[in-house]
């Protein structure tokens, strides 16, 4: 059992890491298209990866 352990924090710690890769991607292609709303973006973007990082912590616990 102690196993799946490793293998459900593997993948929580890879899911996470993909959120936050496209949550950083596609804020940057937003500022892009739009560089007057950076500050926006930005804020949105910090929150949406702090949710995902504390699901991710949570579920490491979990696990």
């Amino acid at each position: 059992m102690e196993g799946l352990n490793y293998i459900g924090a593997g993948l929580i710690v890879i899911g996470a890491g993909i959120g936050i890769g496209r949550i950083g991607g596609q804020a940057m292609e937003a500022i892009a298209r739009q560089p007057e709303a950076s500050g926006k973006i930005q804020t949105a973007m910090l929150i949406a990866a702090a949710l995902i990082e504390g699901i991710g912590f949570a579920a490491l616990f979990a696990a």
